[in-house]
């Protein structure tokens, strides 16, 4: 690929620009299209081409990072027809300096280019405290057809050398030839990762071109990835690299970037230093008064974490660096909204109103990155901020992002990573822990009679922990019709011809204490009557009886959270009855669960006790089988029949 001198006319950058593109064209008409649909029959359409190419300079003694890319698709069947779109992204920070794109028809064995003239910018949805204010540009290419090509470039710069991206050498599609090229001045220092390209598909190659270092690693022929239902995330499954600059050379001096954990800190550090500088009377009146009549310094952050989760509402925007810098605590408390970022600031600003010294800022990474701050020390690793109050040796972590979770435990999504903040004047990594089953406990009593076929119950269910927020969540504001639906479906219990008769809720607004349902219901159709036996399953709720995992499955599966189930079927033996058979009691213990069905007849009632205990967050390919055969096992037991029998 010819290189480029960012000094020059943006109208010789064009030219240069499709010098490069022309290049690319030549490269995909070197196989028909008959080809290529040869080659992959079951496909509608496939990436010929993925390619990124950096050159990083050194200008005025600061650096300067170009990136461009280059795209290309063929449309193989009339199904394919329907993919005419194609997206790109950019921001404030990652500024789009040009681009072009058209479809590409193979005419009588000549090469007609038909440019996109319809192109939409919107607004990106992404789930990351750092580029929300990403824009995405929308390209529709016209003349569709089998064998037409989509075909897009452009070209971007980085204002911030922190922010390099990963580059992704998988889709669901299969590729042809995805490469990404770093071209760097040689008193630039870069460093890379690979991620999850353990048969070393990936070739590397580093060479010298016109005073430059040339970077570059490609594949080709790259099976499509299997995206699957329960994965943690694509970022633990595709092959990619995070590369990242460490130093540069600026007046004779070598300037670090990134590289450890103490660089990519300082880097944050920049971002809060002058936060809540100014007093704001109002707020701090505010903090004074929520926490007057509190004794210990965990009931006052409590009341405030509190009063920002109700009052603050979560809304994620930025613009440019307000992706990393939190807004005052003034601004938020007025606004009465803001990310996750301004929840963060809130909390520490009101907590040092109430004298609260050991609250502070901290950034974190959600479930969906794969890394450590030990893999990879750059902003790829974070995504997201909270608050933290220390306390003794232990740390609580206050995520005002998640309205109903609790105090005490984190929000479900940053389970297990790590998060990363001031103490002392120095970092720190601290792990955030996996809340333990027993902490998300699903309690129900179910009393149970039998009238004909139909089978009545009275139930009182409890949910704790993210069983409980995670519910209300879904829950939220609905009413009347709308509401019991909703309730239905979380007590359901046997088959389809359940109906709840009637509901009541309790502590919808008392996190610390289990969300309630008292609940009356029938199920007709369950009981079995034959000759003088009745028939009867006391297994209504089967838990994870429907969670086998495919044989062919190549994604990890990752459960939000781990349950423990506590669960007692009552039922009264009808008079004149007695029971005729009986299953055996069964426990189980291993490495993914915990259980234990037990039958106890006391007075006439008949009491099937289930305690389920779920051990596991993240199963990995080895675990399928095992975890398989504990599913197994819970079914068998799960078909188990009482059988009574007329006296």
């Amino acid at each position: 690929m010819i290189q480029m001198n960012w000094s020059m006319s943006s109208g010789k950058q064009a030219l240069l620009l499709l010098f490069f593109v022309l290049g690319s064209i030549s490269v995909s008409a070197q196989k028909s299209y008959q080809d290529i649909k040869n080659l992959y029959p079951d496909y509608n359409e496939i990436i010929l081409d993925n390619s990124e190419s950096y050159d990083i300079s050194i200008e005025n003694n600061s650096l300067k990072v170009i990136q461009d890319n280059h795209y290309e698709a063929m449309i193989l069947t009339q199904n394919g027809i329907i993919s005419n779109k194609e997206s790109f992204s950019y921001s404030d920070l990652i500024r789009l300096k040009s681009y072009d794109a058209y479809t590409l028809l193979n005419e009588n064995g000549k090469d007609k280019k038909i440019k996109v003239t319809q192109s939409l910018e919107k607004q990106s949805q992404q789930s990351s405290i750092f580029y929300n204010d990403v824009k995405e540009r929308q390209l529709i290419f016209p003349n569709m057809e089998p064998g037409a090509v989509k075909v897009y470039n452009y070209q971007t710069q980085f204002i911030d050398p922190h922010l390099l991206h990963k580059f992704i050498f998988g889709s669901h599609m299969p590729i042809q030839n995805a490469a990404l090229e770093v071209k760097t001045d040689k008193n630039v220092v870069i460093d890379y990762k690979i991620f999850n390209d353990p048969n070393n598909t990936i070739s590397f190659s580093k060479t010298e071109k016109k005073g430059k270092w040339v970077y570059r690693w490609a594949i080709t022929e790259s099976k499509p990835i299997k995206f699957e239902a329960g994965a943690p995330g694509y970022l633990y499954q595709v092959p990619h690299i995070d590369f990242y600059i460490k130093e540069y050379k600026a007046n004779n001096k070598m300037v670090p970037v990134l590289g450890d954990v103490a660089e990519l800190f300082n880097y944050y550090k920049q971002f809060v230093k002058d936060l809540n500088k100014t007093e704001d009377p109002e707020l701090k009146a505010l903090a004074l008064e929520l926490t007057k009549d509190k004794t210990t310094e965990e009931e006052k952050v409590k009341s405030i974490f509190y009063w920002v989760k109700q009052n603050i509402k979560y809304i994620a925007f930025e613009n440019g660096y307000e992706g990393f810098i939190p807004r005052e605590a003034s601004l938020v408390f007025h606004r009465k909204f803001g990310d996750c970022k301004d929840m963060a600031s809130i909390i520490t600003c009101m907590s040092q109103y109430a004298g609260i010294k050991n609250v502070t800022l901290a950034w974190i990474g959600t479930r969906s990155i794969p890394y450590t701050y030990k893999d990879l020390a750059t902003p790829s690793v974070d995504n997201h901020m909270i608050a933290i109050l220390k306390k003794d040796n232990d740390y609580v972590f206050l995520d005002g992002t998640d309205k109903e979770t609790r105090y005490g435990i984190p929000t479900a999504f940053i389970q297990g990573k790590e998060v990363l903040f001031s103490e002392n004047d120095q970092y720190k990594i601290y792990p955030v822990p996996i809340v333990p089953a027993s902490e998300n406990k699903v309690k129900e009593n179910v009393n149970l009679s039998i009238s004909g076929s139909k089978l009545l119950g009275s139930a009182r269910m409890e949910r704790s922990g993210y069983n409980r927020s995670h519910i209300l969540m879904q829950i939220g504001d609905a009413s009347n019709k709308e509401r019991k639906e909703m309730v239905k479906s979380l007590v359901l219990k046997g088959n389809n011809k359940f109906n709840l008769i009637d509901f009541k809720e309790a502590n919808l607004t008392e996190k610390e204490l289990p969300y309630v349902v008292d609940y009356n219901f029938e199920l007709d159709s369950y009981i079995l009557n034959v000759d003088k036996e009745i028939y009867v399953n006391l297994f209504l709720d089967k838990f994870f009886e429907k969670a086998t995992l495919e044989k062919d499955r190549v994604a990890q599966f990752e459960y939000e959270y781990l349950t423990e189930f506590s669960t007692q079927y009552s039922l009264k033996i009808p008079e004149k009855f007695s029971i005729k058979y009986l299953p055996k009691n069964f426990e189980l213990n291993n490495d993914y669960m915990n259980a234990k069905f037990s039958y106890v007849l006391k007075n006439n009632i008949l009491s099937l006790n289930i305690d389920l205990s779920q051990k596991k967050l993240l199963l990995n390919k080895p675990d399928f089988e095992p975890w398989n055969e504990t599913i197994k096992k819970l079914k068998t037991n799960y078909n188990e029949t009482i059988i009574l029998q007329e006296k």
